[in-house]
């Protein structure tokens, strides 16, 4: 009982998966073995699928058909064997008359299944089986056609919905390339030309147009590797992206320009989108996503996070059910099963848009707002943009102003000058019970009049802080957009604040936060967007704050973005304005892409900015607010850091940007600031610094414990690992 409890819990929190929000009443269909490339009849009443389970008697890939009229509970029951039995099958398909399917296989060579291929180099490989041919057979599995009859490889047949042509993929010219024929199997023509593998084809819906995956080697390397490989009937199909083409071979168009193995592409409904299977985004292992993109190559968007492949995805005749395979819930590893689900379009308010968020960071972190310093002329100009933008949406919208005074020289207690800022606040009032605070800080360095540059000599430089906090600003404005302009009425309200005189220790986000509890009905959750913008090519994201409610470890690995490496920091208190709402005993979360070499500097401009990263991180919030909306108690608990982590005084500098991440490894350097001892020394962006003289250091706390211990004009040894090796300079402080 207990057993079937717990695997009961495994289902519903596979089938409930709410970032899958294309995807609901996620239904399992086969129940162990490799199932795949499942693809309806034209009534929607039966699949045909290629299945490897010996306790179906198929010891390699078999054709089955799969009666969906009967209880999905069944599985295997519901399965029939519709191809010989013999030799090995791939890509089968449904006729328009619902009783016959085409398939390709090589049971005419011989009865036995056909050796896998043996993968050289550790490289990933394909069997182009030359003894694949096409046959169409009746549902009782009786071959009625063989439609190829020449020597190489035909197979990965497929029908157009008029019930006109066939597409398929060919050697027949020395090449893979796609080629079709009337129904019947005459009329035969090739459409791609190009050197490399196009196969795995799809017609439209109007049967107009078809989408395909295709490599192209370029260089000299890669086309000796790929024409190596097939003349050994292999391809390694590690590069692909997708094409689409006019049935009649004109106007061939690359969509896609991710790199990796781009794959498994069909047409949506509307015939408007593509939706295909992809690991462009993984930077470890193995990972297989859905995504979908528009024909022009843009707005793309992940469908699928559970499990680690995702892939066959095709829709349903009239668009209502999308069936795809998957290793989720898989009993063994590399299981893979086939899943039904309906399909729901969501709403298109809900796509972020990457031309926002560009004009937005590009205009606050420009030169006309002369780098945005609290209580300057620029600072209000970033301030009446924001507001206009708020008030466009239909937000309640008000100004926060504020006095402080800041000294200009720390040493110096005479150095006080009076300062000024301003919050810029959006309210979008659901009528909810509970309220939601996104936030960032919108002020910078301005011309350095507050002497906070890492760059010496800056004074009357503008910094533009593109990724101080620009990014994080303009993520905040597009999750305005999307909230306040969605057909959605969330069970949260949401606070959109923006804060000025961060940079002059937190002191918008401080005057804000006194009063946010009073201000708005029961806030939940803080989260705070800072330095979002320099996503690396590792993909590696810091989300702090996890500690401050029992609930965040999960919830923000769950909706993670795919490929991305999440290192949480469990501290509620860190160097940003979450801080001030933590303080007040609010749950947050701080995401934040790490320190870099041009950071406090006027270099931080809008040409290093990742966009796409921005564009993937402000989605990510979207999916963790959705989430915190669904929670019916966030519960706050203070975290381990406030007690056990106290930040030391120190009289040296290294000269180093450190990354805030709890690595334990050692502390990893994200900048080094020219001529300080770091860099005199040798030491490079990118090195793991993990020991001063005798003094152990494995993140940045007791790096600056380290620091505390040192003077003026003491000389030691810093050891660092640079690419796995152990390096170590002498270093004068």
């Amino acid at each position: 009982m207990k057993k079937n409890v717990i695997v009961l819990a495994l289902l519903n929190s596979v089938f409930l998966f709410s970032q899958e929000r294309n995807l609901r009443n996620i239904q399992q269909l086969t129940d162990g073995g490799d199932n795949a490339e499942a693809y309806f009849s034209p009534n929607g009443k039966f699949l045909t699928m290629q299945v490897t389970n010996k306790n179906l008697g198929a010891e390699c890939d078999q054709i089955f058909a799969y009666d969906l009229s009967k209880d999905y509970s069944k599985k295997s029951d519901n399965l029939q064997l519709i191809s010989t039995g013999k030799g090995r099958t791939t890509c089968s398909f449904f006729m328009p008359d619902n009783q016959h399917i085409l398939y390709a296989s090589t049971h005419e060579a011989s009865n036995a299944c056909p050796a896998p291929p043996v993968s050289k180099d550790g490289k990933y490989l394909w069997a182009i089986y030359p003894e694949f041919d096409i046959y169409m057979a009746d549902l009782s599995g009786k071959i009625v056609k063989k439609l190829t009859d020449v020597p190489g490889y035909d197979a990965e047949a497929v029908v157009s919905p008029d019930g006109k042509k066939i597409v398929f993929t060919s050697t027949r010219t020395g090449d893979l390339e796609l080629w079709t024929m009337d129904i019947d199997g005459k009329n035969l023509k090739q459409l791609t030309f190009g050197l490399g593998y196009d196969g795995g084809a799809f017609f439209s819906h109007d049967s107009k147009k078809i989408v395909f995956r295709a490599s192209r080697p370029k260089t000299v390397a890669e086309i000796k590797e790929y024409k190596d490989y097939l003349a050994q009937n292999l391809v390694a199909p590690t590069n692909m992206e997708i094409y689409t083409i006019n049935a009649d071979g004109t106007d061939l168009k690359q969509i896609t320009h991710l790199g990796k193995a781009n794959w498994a592409p069909y047409f949506t409904p509307n015939d408007k989108k593509i939706i295909f299977s992809s690991n462009h985004h993984s930077t470890r292992g193995y990972d297989f996503q859905l995504y979908t993109i528009d024909l022009e190559g843009k707005n793309l968007k992940q469908i699928t996070y559970e499990s680690e492949f995702n892939a066959f995805p095709m829709f349903s005749k009239d668009g209502k059910k999308l069936v795809f395979s998957s290793n989720r819930n898989q009993s063994k590893p590399r299981e893979t099963n086939v899943f039904i689900a309906d399909w729901v379009d969501t709403d298109e308010a809900e796509n972020v848009n990457e031309t926002q968020l560009k004009n937005h960071l590009s205009f606050l972190a420009s030169d006309e707002l002369q780098g945005r310093l609290a209580g300057s002329e620029g600072e209000q100009k970033a301030a009446n943009y924001i507001q206009k933008y708020f008030k466009k949406l239909g937000l309640k919208t008000h100004l926060q102003p504020f006095e402080y005074s800041i000294k200009l020289n720390p040493h110096d207690e005479n150095s006080s000058t009076p300062s000024k800022g301003t919050n810029v606040i959006g309210y979008l009032d659901n009528k909810a019970a509970k309220t939601i605070v996104i936030g960032a800080h919108y002020d910078h360095l301005g011309l350095n009049q507050h002497h906070q540059s890492t760059l010496m000599n800056s004074d009357g430089q503008i910094h533009n802080g593109a990724d101080d906090n620009a990014s994080g600003v303009s993520a905040v404005m597009e999750l305005a957009r999307i909230f306040a302009k969605n057909k959605t009425q969330e069970k949260v309200n949401y606070v959109f604040a923006l804060f000025s005189a961060e940079e002059d220790g937190l002191i918008g986000s401080k005057k804000f936060a006194e009063n946010v509890k009073s201000q708005y009905p029961n806030v939940v959750t803080m989260i705070n967007m800072d330095m979002v913008g320099r996503l690396d090519k590792d993909k590696n994201l810091t989300v702090g704050g996890v500690g401050s409610s029992p609930i965040f470890p999960d919830l923000v690995k769950k909706v993670k973005p795919a490929g991305y490496n999440i290192t949480l920091d469990e501290s509620g208190i860190g160097p940003s304005d979450h801080t001030s709402f933590y303080l007040k005993d609010i749950p947050v979360l701080f995401l934040f892409t790490g320190t870099h070499a041009d950071y406090h500097k006027p270099s931080d401009d809008s040409d290093k900015i990742n966009f796409d990263g921005v564009k993937t991180i402000t989605n990510y919030v979207f999916g963790i607010a959705n989430e915190l909306s669904q929670k019916s108690e966030i519960p706050f608990t203070k975290t381990k850091t406030t007690s056990t982590k106290s930040v030391p005084k120190y009289k040296v500098t290294l000269g180093i940007m450190p990354s805030y991440a709890d690595s334990k490894d050692g502390l990893h350097i994200d900048g080094v600031t020219d001529n300080r001892p770091a860099a005199l020394a040798g030491i490079q962006s990118g090195d793991i610094l993990t020991q001063i003289g005798d003094c152990k250091i494995t993140e940045v706390y007791s790096y600056m414990d380290c620091l505390s211990k040192l003077n003026a004009g003491d000389e030691k040894e810093v050891t660092v690992i640079r690419n796995g090796e152990t390096k170590v300079f002498k270093v004068k402080f």
